[in-house]
């Protein structure tokens, strides 16, 4: 039975990467199947994703050419291994913040991916990556509060096209009997495509993908080892090295891959340590537009990587919303004047692949 179900897995994600690949009369694509991403992002409760702001904010991605669009929907978690709690109870409780966007989304003609967080600040944890638990009392309180939190969340947005199953949780992956009891619970109440969100240096580790319908990567690759200002040539260099690593990487399960997070910061390391948040130094602002440029350019019609979800955009009138990144709070910013024309360029004009069955 589990070789039977490994086989129609990997058929399945042949056929599909996130979206349907469903050719139309005109012998095109579907357009969503090329994913043209961008996570929309905020501070605190996440309740202006079902506000006019957030309406007001797709429409203005569209126009850039982004096609889909990402939300992060929050959980606290405490030293003892619980997922959410009362004040999280609450916040789902009336959840028209996360069923809105989705509405908006489609009716703009948009896909939309669910991609949940643990808030690890004011916990013992300096990242997601460092969730861990030291007794088996608190593993298990842990995944079960775990998986109830996420399942309402599937539950609450099982009209999107796509969720996560997790992001960033490097530290707990190796319990693999729990995570595919977690994701067959979210596959029951929803029948959006499943991905997990895999740090880039950790998704070798996964032990689950053939459970899931496309391969995640936070895409924090260094492409260059060095600070300096980085010449395109050394940028596509670098980019060839990260493709041909996770074609390899995929081959084997047969499925399709798609970068879940790919950002960089308005800084002098963006190159060489793209996961870092603090902005500035030398060459600041033309070290990001090369960085973006090339990886927009290097993705492009992959015959594995579907696409990417830029991090991040805030819509008008959230904290954090300044286009220029002030107020300390404009790390990874999409909407610099810089970003929007390089995601355009790349973006507004891009035609959906042709159908080559």
């Amino acid at each position: 039975m589990r070789a039977a179900y490994l086989a129609l897995s990997i058929a399945f994600s042949l056929l599909v990467a996130v979206a349907p690949a469903t050719p139309r009369p005109d012998g095109v694509r579907d357009p969503h199947a090329v994913v043209r991403g961008m996570t929309v992002s905020c501070h605190g409760s996440g309740h202006i994703w079902g506000t006019d702001d957030m309406v007001a904010c797709l429409a203005e991605l569209k126009s850039l050419g982004v096609n889909w669009v990402a939300i992060h929907p929050y959980a606290g978690i405490g030293e003892d291994g619980t997922v959410g709690g009362a004040r999280t109870d609450a916040m789902y409780r009336d959840a028209a913040w996360l069923t809105r966007p989705i509405a908006e989304a489609h009716r703009l003609g948009l896909k939309i991916m669910i991609k949940p967080h643990i808030a690890y600040w004011g916990s013992k944890f300096s990242w997601r990556g460092e969730i861990r638990f030291e007794t088996d009392e608190q593993w298990e309180r842990f995944f079960t509060t775990y998986e109830r939190w996420i399942t309402t969340v599937a539950e609450i947005a099982r009209d999107a096209d796509a969720l996560a199953v997790g992001t960033e949780l490097d530290a707990t992956v190796h319990h693999e009997r729990q995570w595919r009891a977690v994701i067959r619970a979210i596959r029951a109440r929803t029948g959006a495509h499943l991905t997990y969100a895999a740090n880039w240096d950790s998704y070798e580790r996964v032990p689950f993908w053939d459970a899931l319908d496309i391969i995640g990567v936070q895409c924090y690759f260094p492409l260059v080892d060095h600070e300096r200002l980085p010449d395109p040539a050394e940028l596509q260099r670098g980019w060839r090295r990260v493709i041909d690593t996770l074609h390899a990487f995929a081959r084997p399960f047969g499925k399709k891959v798609i970068l879940a997070e790919l950002g960089y910061n308005e800084s002098s390391k963006a190159a060489l340590e793209p996961w870092d948040h603090r902005t500035g130094g030398p060459d600041a602002v033309e070290t990001q537009r090369r960085c973006m440029a090339e990886a927009l350019r290097a993705i492009e019609g992959d015959p594995v990587i579907v696409g990417a979800f830029l991090w991040k955009w805030f819509p008008e009138g959230a904290a954090g919303g300044d286009r220029r990144g002030r107020g300390g709070r404009g790390n990874f910013l999409m909407s610099t004047p810089d970003m929007r024309e390089i995601i355009a360029a790349r973006w507004s004009m891009a035609r959906p692949p042709a159908d080559t069955n």
